[in-house]
């Protein structure tokens, strides 16, 4: 988080650094002037006047070339030692900032060296060329204490700022993980939609075209059947707009009115499933072996797809005139097998529909498996195995 004065250097970076500049050519002129009592250096103004020039002047460029400006005032530096200066650290102001500028913008390795360099150049040059002979401490420990300080701190700054775009870049791969998130799970609730719009509508389909086709073959030998015939096909129309209108109010905003929806449907309306396709002219057995259980309502739900599926596929593709349905319950599990006595179907071809698809994918949604293919007896199979409660998938069955 940026204070004032952070954001309005950032806005105002040139102001910022005339200001600067201005301020520590005075410190460098004020440093100038200071040493100990009866030790004579030179007194000529104007080569001093032209270091502190040159060494803050070169400050302007501290954000583009830092390693340029600590070079320039490390030489200034030295060269005002070696006039007999007193390295104070308003003298070494400029080459202080710059070195402090050099650790924020660049690495550890490049600091440490122009760290060194400058030091090593101002030491030598105060003990080779200093007129005055300072105390060796002023000359050695001085310079190293003032010059470390800038050094650690912008070292700091830097590690305080990597840490920062370290932990909003984490933020943002948090929340772009947030936002797939969110679209898978979008994606799969769409799935989950169209495969019971799928379901809901194919199968009332099928069975209120079967019921359209027996009672026109019937309308002119039997007539009086055609009445019961139309009255199933009614509510046949009736239950699949009360499906479709229970599926599609999933979709429904927050604040839309409150209607009541229909339960899902279950193994407990198999009765009502098997009832529908009688007037379709397909009787359907229904046997249960074991003592039934209680299935989740996903369990449940997918249970009564698959089943609604594989009668549909009966109805639609194959010849035949009985199915029969049987419910194994087991401990922990309950198997499901829908077979018929037909002498072809469609849906067990690859690629003829989503029938079988859709029934794989509901099974495993639940992690269980189903199987599907051609009797030996003649007609056509579907078994599939679900848990009692919905557990990891595991792995899809196929067949040879």
């Amino acid at each position: 988080m940026s204070i004032p004065w952070q954001r309005y250097a950032d806005d105002h970076a040139r102001t910022v650094d005339t200001m600067t500049v201005a301020l520590l050519f005075a410190c460098f002129l004020f440093g100038s002037e200071i040493n100990f009592p009866r030790m004579s250096r030179t007194t000529s103004v104007a080569p001093t006047v032209a270091l502190a020039a040159v060494a803050c002047g070169a400050l302007f460029w501290q954000r583009t070339r830092p390693r340029t400006v600590v070079a320039v005032t490390t030489v200034c530096t030295a060269v005002a030692t070696a006039r007999g200066m007193l390295l104070t650290p308003l003298l070494m102001a400029p080459l202080m900032l710059a070195l402090y500028r050099l650790a924020v913008c660049t690495d550890r390795r490049t600091t440490r060296i122009a760290f060194l360099v400058a030091l090593a150049l101002l030491i030598t040059t105060a003990y080779v060329a200093d007129p005055v002979a300072h105390p060796w401490p002023l000359r050695t420990l001085g310079p190293a204490a003032w010059l470390l300080l800038p050094v650690a701190t912008g070292n700091a700054v830097r590690f305080r700022g990597a840490y920062v775009e370290a932990v909003q870049a984490r933020a943002e791969y948090a929340e772009r993980g947030r936002e797939e998130e969110a679209r898978h799970r979008v994606a799969e609730e769409r799935m989950r939609i169209a495969r019971e719009l799928h379901d809901v509508v194919a199968h009332h389909l099928a069975l209120a075209n079967a019921q359209a086709g027996t009672a026109a073959h019937l309308s002119r030998t039997h007539p009086e059947q055609v009445h019961r015939i139309l009255t199933d096909l009614s509510g046949t129309t009736a239950a699949a707009l009360r499906e479709m209108k229970a599926t599609v109010g999933l979709l429904r905003q927050t604040d839309d009115p409150d209607t009541p929806l229909a339960p899902s449907p279950g193994l407990g309306q198999l009765a009502e499933l098997t009832s529908s396709f009688e007037s379709a002219g397909l009787a359907v057995q229904v046997d249960t072996e074991g003592t039934p259980r209680p299935l989740s309502p996903g369990v449940d739900l997918t249970a009564y797809r698959i089943v609604q599926e594989a009668l549909t596929n009966v109805a639609k593709h194959a010849a035949a005139e009985a199915a029969r349905v049987r419910l194994r319950y087991a401990v922990d599990h309950v198997t499901i097998t829908v077979t018929d006595d037909g002498t072809a179907t469609a849906a067990a071809e690859p690629g003829q529909g989503f029938g079988l698809i859709g029934m794989r994918e509901r099974a495993r949604s639940m992690g269980g498996a189903l199987q599907a293919g051609h009797r030996v007896e003649g007609g056509f199979e579907v078994t599939t195995r679900l848990p009692l409660y919905p557990i990891a998938p595991e792995p899809e069955e196929r067949n040879p």
